[in-house]
């Protein structure tokens, strides 16, 4: 299946007939535990393909006020205005990742690149340099398991994900998850990735 399968109107359908296997209902503890030792609330964070964004309205809610979520399904982004009313409308983006032209000092890697066409992953490590400030970070999580899918998730292994963000980022952590949620328990890379 080509990537153009998994376009607006696809995550549109996904999000109509609540086919939404991917959110877990909290934001996912590993990412928490990384946000929870973050000091400075100005820095400028993006979370791409965001869902219902638990992981962002945990940082609102701890004091971190530039948070952008982005999510190309318009489904999604009503039910993040509906369900966390008090988060700034303006910074919930209906938009492509990959046409968006902003800076941020983090991304977030929550079950989005999982959800891209595998075609898609080099343009993905290139489009989320370009995206971070110098010395930017990419944190997050990356499925470190095959699921044999021909739709997401699709899921990969370290030796293929260091071919794409290897020449791009310096990798500070890239190791096995040692608290994800059970559901998921050995199957996690945690990543924290700094803008080269």
């Amino acid at each position: 299946m080509s990537s153009q399968a998994f376009d607006q109107d696809y995550w549109e359908q996904r999000w109509k007939n609540n086919q939404t296997g991917w959110d877990i209902g909290h934001v996912s503890t590993p990412i928490k535990e990384y946000f929870d030792q973050l000091e400075d609330k100005s820095l400028r964070i993006l979370i791409p393909g965001c869902g219902n964004a638990w992981e962002g309205e945990y940082l609102y809610s701890i004091g971190f006020k530039n948070v952008f979520l982005l999510d190309i399904a318009p489904s999604a982004i009503d039910h993040i205005k509906d369900r966390v009313t008090t988060f700034p409308h303006n910074q919930i983006l209906l938009d492509d990742f990959f046409q968006l032209e902003d800076q941020f000092d983090i991304i977030v890697e929550q079950t989005f690149f999982c959800a891209l066409d595998p075609s898609m992953r080099k343009s993905y490590a290139e489009n989320t340099h370009r995206l971070l400030n110098p010395n930017g970070k990419l944190i997050g999580l990356l499925f470190d398991t095959e699921f044999g899918n021909d739709h997401p998730p699709f899921g990969g292994h370290k030796e293929e994900y260091t071919r794409y963000f290897s020449p791009l980022f310096r990798f500070k952590h890239f190791e096995k998850s040692k608290n994800s949620i059970p559901p998921r328990m050995g199957r996690e890379l945690f990543i924290n990735f700094e803008k080269a």
